[in-house]
């Protein structure tokens, strides 16, 4: 039985940037497992759109901002249309989660270490609150 939860970018006055459903296959999953399965779908969310915008860029909101990208106001854009390698991304948010980059919580608790292992539920909510901001390259 799977479990979807909650993720949400915050800020750290208890804003909500962005949030999204994500499916889990186990309700139990390390810290690591949830920001591999965090990058791993909005990269190939944002490299789906990509595509079906004919080469127009789009928007990539994302817990790392791509290498050659630009901030905007709700994310960042690339310079020209290309796909982004989820695991270059998914590199970058375990180096930034470990230098301090961002926060993970899940039902408002802390997890300070990538092997902590949480059990999920249903109404889980997954928090990442950014310290600084995660470029790519």
């Amino acid at each position: 039985m799977s479990t979807v939860v909650t993720i949400a970018d915050e800020t750290m006055s208890g804003s909500t940037l962005h949030e999204f459903a994500l499916e889990f296959l186990t309700e139990r999953v390390t810290v690591r497992e949830l920001i591999r399965a965090r990058i791993y779908q909005e990269v190939t969310e944002y490299n789906a759109r990509q595509v079906g915008n004919a080469g127009q860029l789009v928007e990539f909101r994302g817990l790392v901002q791509p290498a050659g990208s630009e901030r905007t106001g709700s994310g960042s854009r690339l310079r020209k249309p290309r796909k982004i390698d989820w695991q270059e991304q998914y590199a970058k948010a375990i180096n930034g989660f470990q230098a301090n980059g961002f926060l993970v919580l899940v039902d408002d608790r802390q997890l300070v270490d990538l092997d902590e292992e949480v059990t999920l539920r249903v109404d889980s909510r997954v928090s990442f609150l950014r310290l600084v901001a995660l470029v790519g390259g």
